[in-house]
């Protein structure tokens, strides 16, 4: 079984770069670490980049990174998505450096063609991240809404070794990559949700308390930012969720507090009814715009470097 540390970190290709720098490290509160040509990298820890922005003439998911436990992990990883008829590639040592990683291996998820990344180590900063805005504090999860919403969640429990925490039948599956303890990492999403087209669900961020979350509730209507569902409480993981647009109309998502789970003997699995309080004890409903806007941008030109 594959062991991870956490999430590491997601890529979006975004349209207007400068714009989205702004927009991510003004009003999320993202740290700007570093900005070369056409990319930029941000980190909400002592971590080197827990988001990084590509140029792109079309916004969407680029990559989605997972740290491992061990470098030893990564030779596990590759042995086993190889016996399950993946092409997994190594990142030439140089593009690996240059992304402030250690040894580095992408391949292609099956059913929709995102590019997944792992790796083992990512360089420390010398600082610690620096708070203005939001006391963000780390990359919660990913979300993605899938074409094949049955045939996905068994990919990532069988082949990837991730977890169900729960699920809203039908609609999303909750998983955390095993042993991380908070209820998702990931989501697996429906992409009936959004037109049949799969895509990027939302990118959230984990905040330090509630006065995280109440200060966005006044600082992005000030800022013109769409608020497209919450402040609300989501029933699977305990979390109270605000979630607001990015400037490509991507949705992101601040959240505080979150059941965890231990490695061993956790509770079973709990599948809720898909009814509006399964997302929102409070009541809320999501406005027509959210977790609408990402398209799944291509893979193929990621995968450099030797096929193992």
């Amino acid at each position: 079984m594959i062991r991870y540390k956490k999430l590491g970190y997601v890529a979006l290709g975004v349209t207007d770069l400068e714009k989205s720098i702004t927009y991510y490290r003004d009003l999320v509160g993202l740290q700007l670490n570093l900005q070369e040509e056409g990319v930029a990298y941000f980190s909400c820890s002592d971590d080197h980049h827990n988001l990084v922005l590509y140029a792109s003439p079309v916004a969407g998911l680029k990559r989605i990174s997972w740290e491992l436990e061990s470098d030893a992990e990564l030779d596990n990883a590759a042995e086993t998505f190889k016996k399950h008829g993946l092409d997994v590639y190594e990142l030439p040592i140089e593009d690996s450096k240059a992304m402030c990683q250690g040894r580095t291996l992408r391949f292609i998820e099956p059913n929709d063609g995102i590019c997944f990344e792992l790796y083992s180590q990512q360089y420390k900063r010398s600082l610690s991240y620096n708070v203005t805005v939001s006391k963000i504090a780390r990359l919660g999860h990913v979300v993605v809404s899938f074409s094949d919403w049955d045939a996905s969640i068994k990919f990532f429990r069988d082949v990837m070794n991730f977890q169900t925490s729960d699920s809203i039948d039908g609609f999303i599956n909750f998983m955390r990559c095993f042993p991380n303890p908070y209820h998702h990492s990931f989501g697996v999403s429906s992409a009936k949700l959004r037109g049949d087209r799969p895509g990027l669900h939302h990118v959230n961020f984990m905040v330090t308390d509630m006065d995280d979350i109440g200060r966005a509730f006044n600082r992005m209507p000030e800022n013109d930012i769409p608020i497209v569902f919450g402040p609300g409480r989501h029933p699977p993981s305990g979390s109270i969720f605000y979630y607001f647009l990015d400037p490509d109309g991507m949705t992101v998502e601040y959240s505080f507090g979150m059941e965890e789970f231990p490695e061993h003997n956790p509770r079973k699995p709990r599948s809720l009814e898909p009814r509006p309080d399964s997302g929102d004890y409070w009541g809320g409903l999501p406005k027509e715009d959210w977790a609408k806007q990402g398209d799944i941008l291509p893979a193929e030109p990621q995968l450099t470097g030797k096929l193992l």
